[in-house]
């Protein structure tokens, strides 16, 4: 069974300088974008961190400061990406969590805002954790009975990601041939903001951290505004901010009517 695409779909794989979204940066991107008629473009890059890359975050990729002492900074190459994807669904190995979220923290550090409305994430890994429960090499295995040479390859891991898909649509008929019956079956996120400090519950965005953990967002702004003053001068991802002055900014617009 083939994927039926009603448009285009990037697998995005980032190697970074950690796991933290506030704080860690990009050092090798690399997108496999499969086009509606199965075409396949790649675009690929290291990425000048401006930070020093710990050594155990070398240990993994193999990508090291001098190896990224000449390459662009993200923000030099954002507005590339973003044309890139421009019109994409996305997806990934592990994506929804920690690639998409870390990506579109470097857009809006770039001072892009990446529209994510009407996009489709399709995040490989939950498939395959919710069947078998592996890693992605093991999954590379399992599902295209091939070894996966050069993991924690940006390029090589996006690929890799876009094989297994396909493989795991012809193993799992369950899952349909297209993004919409994907995400009916492994089900879909409800994101606020990809850092998860708040979610949604009964349709409303409630926080999902500290001292106000599932109350409504606008209400307590409206009750404790000097609470988002904290949270924009605290250590919280752009995403998350952002998010949050679009919530207070509507709680605002309905006191005004």
């Amino acid at each position: 069974m083939s994927l039926q695409l009603q448009k285009p779909i990037a697998f995005i794989d980032l190697e970074t300088t950690g796991t933290n979204l506030g704080t860690d940066r990009i050092v090798e991107i690399a997108i496999v974008k499969i086009g509606k008629d199965g075409s396949k473009q790649t675009k690929r890059k290291l990425i000048n961190p401006e930070m020093p890359i710990p050594a155990g975050a070398s240990d993994v990729h193999g990508i090291t400061d001098e190896m990224v002492r000449e390459a662009p900074a993200f923000r030099q190459v954002a507005n590339e990406f973003k044309q890139f994807l421009d019109n994409c669904d996305l997806g990934g190995y592990n994506s929804n969590r920690f690639d998409i979220p870390l990506l579109v923290e470097e857009f809006l550090r770039a001072g892009l805002d990446f529209d994510m409305n009407n996009r489709r994430m399709i995040d490989v890994q939950k498939i395959f954790h919710m069947m078998e429960q592996r890693t992605l090499s093991a999954a590379y295995k399992f599902y295209c009975n091939k070894t996966l040479d050069g993991a924690h390859s940006a390029e090589v891991d996006a690929a890799a990601t876009w094989e297994v898909l396909e493989a795991q649509l012809q193993r799992y008929p369950q899952l349909g041939d297209s993004l919409d019956s994907i995400i009916k079956f492994i089900g879909e996120d409800q994101v606020v903001d990809f850092a998860r400090r708040f979610i949604m519950s009964n349709g409303i965005e409630v926080f999902n951290f500290g001292k106000h953990k599932g109350k409504a967002v606008a209400e307590v702004l409206k009750a404790e505004p000097q609470y988002y003053d904290w949270m924009m001068k605290g250590d919280f991802p752009l995403h998350t901010k952002q998010k949050l002055t679009e919530i207070l900014n509507r709680t605002l617009l309905k006191k005004s009517n």
